[in-house]
């Protein structure tokens, strides 16, 4: 059975950082390109940082560039996001996945908020 488990989330100020983690199970985290994605109500899910397999940079989305830092451990099956300076425009609820995820839970909420 597949299974993503976001956690991390929190009430921070901006400025504040956060570190979510994905919890995977099920598949072959090690074959995978990851993702983390960002749902905010009356939006589109978001691609917001992505880790490939063959070494070429992460992508970010042009928002988070310089202050998001997307990692992995394969050992653990475990996906990462480092999120530094945050702003308000970031709060929304965090999912990751891999790129054939076509259901979706309730992900790890963020809020940045003063």
């Amino acid at each position: 059975q597949v299974e993503f488990v976001e956690s991390g989330g929190g009430l921070v100020q901006p400025g504040e950082s956060l570190r979510l983690s994905c919890a995977t199970s099920g598949f072959a985290f090690n074959n995978n390109v990851m993702s983390w994605y960002r749902q905010t109500p009356g939006k589109e899910r978001e691609l917001v940082a992505r880790m490939f397999l063959d070494g070429s940079p992460p992508y970010y989305a042009d928002s988070v560039k310089g202050r998001f830092t997307i990692s992995r451990d394969n050992a653990k099956s475990m996906l990462y996001l480092q999120m530094n300076a945050l702003k308000p425009e970031d709060t929304g609820a965090y999912l990751c996945g891999p790129l054939w995820r076509t259901f979706w839970g309730q992900g790890t909420l963020v809020t940045v908020s003063s």
